[in-house]
């Protein structure tokens, strides 16, 4: 069975870039035909991947590179993502309109969190209007390509997202309990919010700004109970700053204090990862 979906592109100002990310990866089609879907909606639209390999089912991993990735996107670009483990249920299909300006097309269960905190949501709808759909037959497993895909081109080609559905208060969208490493008297406490890519770094859910509260500096050797474990690692600018298969904290790229090995992988070698917690004392305090 062949099926044609037919699109009518508005005439309007060139489209605005889309920014895309999925937990799809790219072993099949699925990436492709939401493209092909916004081709369709928005002829010649420039599309961006952030990435396609975020952890399958991770929200808050999704949210994590969501905002991590939004600041380097034109302040009119377009969003379109899909992490959604409810796909189908009742949570909402939502278009959403940043106080920088930016839109963000994506199921309404915290992946805007981060970005929320940030920026601030000005607007949002839910989608509910087929027109701004691939047409009638809507998967149920696959509001990628049916929902947030053709919607995002639709945002992306200038129409207004209003038409996309009733507007939402903003106050009630969902929102993940995403925090910082909270610090006291006698040290900080955090959690382990993921690993660097393919090199297992850990990601640590402290701020540059929180961590310089402790009082070390570069070149200190810094105590860590990690996962229920002691341990002393150095604190350096960068991996080249240690010999190769040493251990070094540092300030990663988005400002955020991580642990890693100079060319070897942290989350391997010392089995621990995402939601791994952890305690720091305060210079001195040991």
């Amino acid at each position: 069975m062949t099926v044609v979906f037919a699109f009518t592109a508005a005439a309007q100002q060139p489209a605005k870039v889309i920014g895309f990310m999925t937990d799809f990866d790219v072993k099949d089609d699925a990436v492709g035909i939401c493209k092909a879907v916004m081709e369709g909606v928005a002829p010649g639209v420039r599309i961006i991947d952030i990435t396609h390999q975020s952890e399958p089912y991770n929200i808050a991993m999704g949210a994590r590179f969501l905002a991590g990735s939004a600041p380097y996107f034109p302040r009119d670009a377009v969003f379109v993502v899909v992490i959604d483990p409810g796909v189908g249920s009742t949570r909402k299909a939502i278009i959403a309109r940043s106080r920088v300006g930016q839109i963000f097309v994506l199921p309404d269960n915290g992946l805007l969190t981060l970005v929320e905190d940030r920026d601030g949501i000005a607007e949002a709808h839910e989608i509910t209007n087929p027109a701004w759909m691939i047409g009638t037959g809507i998967s149920s497993t696959f509001h990628g390509r049916d929902i947030f895909s053709p919607s995002a081109a639709h945002a992306a080609r200038g129409d207004d997202m209003a038409q996309a559905g009733p507007a939402l208060d903003v106050s009630k969208l969902v929102h993940l309990d995403l925090h910082n490493a909270s610090i006291d008297a006698t040290g900080l406490y955090g959690e382990v919010i993921g690993t660097d890519g393919p090199f297992g770094n850990l990601v640590l859910n402290v701020p540059a700004e929180t961590f310089a509260q402790l009082g070390y500096k570069l070149g200190d050797q810094v105590p860590i109970t990690l996962a229920g474990k002691r341990y002393v690692f150095p604190l350096v600018k960068t991996f080249s700053d240690v010999p190769v298969g040493k251990e070094l904290f540092y300030i990663d790229s988005r400002g955020r204090l991580s642990l890693g090995i100079d060319q070897r992988n942290f989350s391997e070698t010392y089995k621990v990862g995402e939601g791994a917690v952890f305690t720091i004392p305060k210079k001195g305090a040991e």
